[in-house]
C-alpha cells in the first residue's frame, strides 16, 4: 500500500512537472520577436574638392583657437557662470544617479524590520478555543489579550536569469554617457555663440566708427554747398539734399548703438551676469586675420561631434531597453528569505531557539493569459530603438553638410572680400575726386552726394563681410566638433 502510495505521489509530481515544461516551451514560442535595421554610418571618403588630410582644426583646444584674451576671458567665465550649462550639468548628475539604482535592482534587497502588536480574539473561535486549553509552560496561560513583538531582516533578490537587470543598468550608463555628450555639445554651442556675438560687437564698433569718419566728410560738404550757394554757384536744393544726407547718418548712429547695447547684455546674459560694459579691443578688427580651417576627413566626426556622438550612446540605450522589454515574457525568479526573533512577551523574544523565525521561499512567475501591457511596451521599445538609428544616421548627415556647407562658405566670402576690398578702395578715391570737380562746376552735387553715399554703403559691407567670415570660421570650427574640449 505504502508502495503505491509513492508511486502515485510519484506520478503526480512527474505528470505537474511535464505540464510546467510544456507551458514553458508553449510560452516561449509566443514570444513576439521584431527586427530592427542596423544603422548606417558610412560617409563620403573626403569632403567635396577636399584632401583626404586628416589634420583637423576640431581637436584644436578652444583657448588655442581663439587668441583674442578679451573673448577667452568671457569663454572662461560663461563656462562657470551659464545658468542653462549648470542646469545641464545638474541632468548629468541626475543621469549618474540613475545607474547607481538600477546597479541597486539586480542585488538583493535586505529590510531589517521590527513590530509590536496586540489581539484579543473571541473564546469561542477556534484561535481562542486553542489559547484558552493551550499552556506556554506548566502553569502560565496565553496572555489575554495576546500581545506579539518581532525583530528581524528580510532579504528578496530577483534572479537576474534573463540579463533584465544588468541590461536595464548598461541602459542607464550609456544614457548617463549621452547626457555628458549632450552637456559637450551645449558647451560646443555656448562657446560658438559668445563669439559670434563678440566678432558682431566688434564689427558694429567698427560700423559706428564708419559712420562718424563718414559724417565728418558729409559735414564738410555741407559746408561747402553753403559756401557755393552764396557765391550763386549752387542752390537752395543742393544745401537741404546735403543736409538730410547728414541727418539720415546721425539718425543712423542711433541705431547701430541700440544694437551695441542689445549685443553686450546678450553676452552678459551667457555669461550670466548683469549688464555692463564688454571689454574689447575693435581697432584692428577689419585687419584680424581669418586662419586656415583643416577639416579632416568626413569619419572624423563620428569621434570629433559630442552630438553625433550622443546620438550613438542613445541608440546603444535602445537596444538594451529592447532586450530588457523582451526580458518580460520570460519567468521571473525570485527569492525571499527572513531571520529573526518573535515571541508574545519580551522576556521570551532572546529565548532560542524558541523564538526563532526564519522563512525561505522560492517563486517562479510567468506570465501566460493578457500579455498586451508587456507585448506594447516590447513595441514601444523597438519603435524607440528605430527612432533612435534615424536619429543617429540624421547626426552624422547633418554634421557632414553642416561642415560642407561652411567650407564653401568659407571660400565664396574670401573672395567676396577680395573684391569688396577693392570696391572701397575705389569708391573712397571717388569721393574726393568727385568734391573737387563739383568745386570746379563740373559735376552736379548730386554727384558727390551718390559717391559719398555709395562708398559708406561699401565701407559697411566690407565690415560686415569681415564680420561673415569670423563667424564662418567659428561655426566651422563648432561643425567640426571643437569648443567643448
Amino acid at each position: 500500500m505504502e508502495t503505491r502510495i509513492k508511486m502515485v505521489t510519484k506520478m503526480k509530481y512527474s505528470k505537474s512537472l511535464l505540464i510546467v515544461m510544456i507551458a514553458m516551451v508553449g510560452l516561449y514560442s509566443c514570444v513576439p520577436t521584431r527586427e530592427v535595421r542596423n544603422e548606417s554610418v558610412s560617409v563620403p571618403g573626403n569632403y567635396q574638392n577636399q584632401s583626404t588630410d586628416t589634420i583637423n582644426t576640431g581637436l584644436v583646444e578652444w583657448r588655442t583657437f581663439f587668441k583674442d584674451p578679451n573673448l577667452v576671458a568671457l569663454i572662461d567665465s560663461a563656462l562657470v557662470k551659464n545658468q542653462e550649462l549648470n542646469i545641464m550639468l545638474q541632468q548629468v548628475d541626475i543621469a549618474k544617479n540613475r545607474i547607481q539604482a538600477k546597479k541597486g535592482e539586480y542585488l538583493p534587497f535586505v529590510n531589517l524590520q521590527a513590530g509590536a502588536e496586540v489581539e484579543k480574539v473571541g473564546e469561542y473561535t477556534r484561535n481562542g478555543a486553542v489559547e484558552k486549553n493551550l499552556e506556554v509552560k506548566e502553569g502560565e496561560e496565553f496572555p489575554e489579550p495576546l500581545t506579539n513583538y518581532m525583530v528581524g531582516a528580510f532579504a528578496t533578490w530577483e534572479l537576474d536569469v534573463w540579463k533584465k537587470l544588468r541590461n536595464e543598468k548598461k541602459a542607464a550608463v550609456y544614457e548617463y554617457l549621452s547626457s555628458v555628450e549632450g552637456k559637450n555639445f551645449m558647451v560646443t554651442n555656448l562657446v560658438a555663440e559668445i563669439a559670434d556675438s563678440y566678432y558682431e560687437l566688434m564689427a558694429l564698433d567698427n560700423q559706428m566708427a564708419i559712420i562718424d569718419q563718414n559724417l565728418a566728410i558729409q559735414q564738410n560738404a555741407l559746408r561747402m554747398v553753403k559756401l557755393q550757394k552764396q557765391a550763386a554757384r549752387a542752390t537752395e536744393l543742393a544745401v537741404k539734399r546735403f543736409q538730410a544726407e547728414v541727418l539720415k547718418n546721425q539718425s543712423h548712429k542711433y541705431e547701430i548703438q541700440q544694437q551695441i547695447v542689445e549685443v553686450e547684455n546678450r553676452l552678459n546674459f551667457l555669461v550670466g551676469r548683469s549688464p555692463q560694459h564688454i571689454q574689447r579691443a575693435s581697432d584692428n578688427f577689419i585687419d584680424t586675420p581669418i586662419d586656415v580651417i583643416y577639416a579632416g576627413i568626413p569619419s572624423q566626426l563620428l569621434q570629433n561631434r559630442p552630438d553625433v556622438r550622443s546620438a550613438e550612446y542613445e541608440l546603444a540605450a535602445a537596444k538594451l531597453d529592447t532586450k530588457a522589454a523582451k526580458a518580460n515574457f520570460y519567468p521571473q525568479f525570485t527569492i525571499k528569505a527572513g531571520l529573526g526573533l518573535e515571541a508574545f512577551d519580551t522576556k521570551y523574544l532572546t529565548t532560542t531557539p524558541e523564538s526563532v523565525l526564519y522563512s525561505a521561499i522560492g517563486d517562479m512567475v510567468a506570465p501566460l493569459i493578457n500579455r498586451n501591457a508587456i507585448k506594447a511596451q516590447y513595441k514601444n521599445a523597438t519603435a524607440r530603438q528605430l527612432q533612435a538609428v534615424y536619429e543617429y544616421e540624421k547626426a552624422i548627415l547633418n554634421a557632414y553638410i553642416e561642415v560642407a556647407n561652411q567650407l564653401s562658405n568659407i571660400d565664396n566670402l574670401k573672395k567676396s572680400y577680395e573684391l569688396k576690398d577693392g570696391q572701397v578702395q575705389a569708391l573712397t578715391e571717388s569721393i574726393d575726386l568727385s568734391t573737387r570737380l563739383f568745386q570746379s562746376a563740373r559735376v552736379e552735387y548730386i554727384e558727390v552726394l551718390l559717391a559719398q553715399r555709395e562708398a559708406l554703403e561699401s565701407r559697411m559691407e566690407l565690415v560686415e563681410t569681415k564680420k561673415d567670415q569670423l563667424l564662418a570660421q567659428v561655426n566651422m570650427y563648432r561643425a567640426l566638433g571643437g569648443g567643448w574640449n
